[in-house]
């Protein structure tokens, strides 16, 4: 019989919560098909009471989940090869799935992770609902964020880059070569990482005296067509930017592309710097300047993180950052005499 304390039985909760045992053991084990109402109910009393589990019958499939919200461009691949240096040193298979630009999984990706019982589940730039957690934890599949695009969460383990450092740093730089019509074309709002890069860009021209200038902010999206648009705006004003620093590497593409289209020459004209540092950068017209995000390793970092929680070992700290750097190439140089 338990105990006022003790954790309770999948008959207990069934009893407290008027609901078969057949539907707790489908909450317990994340199914998607009991009504919301009910779900809630099962969890709220296993959150006071707790849940006795069961010794599992089957150990998890060597597989680590890898869930990105697009996949796009040489992002994912630097991320992917990071978790599969990891995944292959212990003998693991790399699994790769896609939101297709949502930050959340929707029920059936979830139901699909459920199913094939992985050794833990890594989401890329997205995250999971409080009742995905949970329904992870219940089946004892462990998660980590890696380049979170929101707020974590408590007590979530996450990994992510010195944004704030690497907009400091980009800024700086523009502003050590003479520049003081800086531009920023940021990411998207809800992105921790762009939120990140802007104050760096602000604080660094606060330090420098520079008043910031709100028709030099861009909003961007993370993509080549926002920093496009942005730069066309941007560059059209009565009294341009000298520099443009773009929140992604993608989106410097885009600059270079407006700045071709009118008839501006890099860095001539126009200076640009990016952020991530993507393997195609060296190779632009002129090789980017850019701020280097260590994403490989921070793949790496988050699948080692995974494995430890897989094998019950204590994480020494939850949330990971790893630093940034700034690359000098040839898009970048003090500007034009006016």
């Amino acid at each position: 019989m338990a105990t006022e304390s003790s954790p309770l039985t999948i008959a207990q909760l069934a009893e407290l919560a008027g609901v078969s045992t057949a539907t707790v053991s489908k909450v317990v084990n994340g199914r998607s098909e009991v009504a919301p109402e009910t779900r809630a109910a099962v969890e709220k009393i296993i959150r006071e009471r707790g849940y006795r589990r069961q010794r599992r019958r089957t150990a998890p499939v060597a597989l680590l989940e890898l869930v990105f919200h697009a996949l796009e461009g040489d992002y994912p691949i630097e991320i992917i090869k990071g978790v599969e240096q990891v995944a292959r040193a212990h003998q693991l298979t790399v699994g790769v799935s896609e939101l297709h630009h949502h930050h959340t999984p929707g029920p059936s990706w979830l139901d699909g992770v459920l199913r094939r019982r992985p050794t833990g589940v890594i989401a890329v730039f997205s995250g999971l609902t409080e009742a995905q957690r949970e329904q992870l934890t219940h089946r004892e599949i462990p998660l980590v964020l890696l380049d979170p695009a929101g707020d974590p969460g408590q007590g979530v383990p996450s990994v992510g880059a010195g944004n704030w450092n690497g907009g400091l740093a980009a800024t700086r730089h523009l502003l050590e070569l003479g520049h003081r019509r800086i531009a920023v074309i940021t990411g998207p709002d809800y992105a921790l990482s762009s939120r990140a890069r802007l104050d760096g860009y602000r604080t660094a021209l606060d330090m420098a005296g520079v008043p910031v200038d709100q028709e030099l902010i861009g909003r961007g999206d993370f993509l080549i067509e926002g920093g496009l648009a942005q730069a066309h705006r941007l560059l059209r004003l009565p009294d341009p930017p000298t520099a443009i620093f773009t929140c992604n590497d993608g989106q410097a593409m885009g600059v270079y592309r407006a700045a071709y289209e009118l008839g501006l020459r890099i860095p001539d004209d126009l200076s640009v710097i990016g952020f991530d540092d993507l393997p195609p950068m060296r190779w632009a017209i002129p090789p980017l300047t850019t701020i280097r995000q260590p994403l490989t390793e921070m793949a790496a970092a988050a699948a080692t993180m995974l494995l430890k929680l897989a094998n019950d070992e204590p994480l020494p700290q939850s949330r990971v950052e790893l630093g940034t750097e700034l690359v000098i190439r040839e898009s970048t140089a003090p500007p034009a005499a006016s």
